[in-house]
C-alpha cells in the first residue's frame, strides 16, 4: 500500500473513482479492478447526515453502497437500532473478504458487526 498527501482527484480519472457511501442509491454488486474505491472517513450517521454523498456529488463522482440490505436482515433486537454506516476498517474488511471469496454473505459477515442491527438471514433462526 502506498500513501500520499495528494488528492485522489489528482491521481485518478474521475470516471474510475467510486465513492462508497451508505447513502448512495447504487448498490455495489461487484468489485471492478479498473476502479478506485474511496472509503469515506467521515461520520455521517448522526451529526452530518449524507455528508459523504454530498461530497461525492459535488466532485461529480460515481457512488455506491455496500449491499447490506440486499443480503442481510434486521436482527430482532429490543434496541431497534439499525445502521448501514460502518467504520473504515469494517468497510475494508468487507471489500477485502469479498475480493477473496466473491461472496457478499461471507464478506458482510466478516465486516458488519451484530451491533449494527443487521445479520445474515441464517443467523435469525
Amino acid at each position: 500500500m502506498d500513501t500520499t498527501q495528494e488528492s485522489y482527484l489528482d491521481l485518478f480519472p474521475l470516471d474510475a473513482i467510486v465513492y462508497l457511501t451508505p447513502d448512495s442509491e447504487n448498490v455495489l454488486e461487484d468489485i471492478d479492478a479498473n476502479k478506485v474505491y474511496v472509503l469515506g472517513g467521515l461520520v455521517d450517521e448522526s451529526i452530518h447526515k449524507k455528508l459523504t454523498l454530498q461530497r461525492a456529488q459535488e466532485q461529480a463522482l460515481q457512488t455506491a453502497r455496500l449491499p447490506i440490505r440486499e443480503y442481510m436482515v434486521k436482527s430482532i433486537s429490543s434496541r431497534n437500532y439499525y445502521s448501514e454506516t460502518l467504520a473504515i476498517n469494517q468497510v475494508f474488511d468487507v471489500l477485502s473478504t469479498y475480493y477473496m471469496t466473491q461472496s457478499w454473505p461471507a464478506a458482510l459477515k466478516a465486516g458488519v458487526s451484530a451491533g449494527k442491527g443487521y445479520v445474515l438471514p441464517d443467523a435469525v433462526k
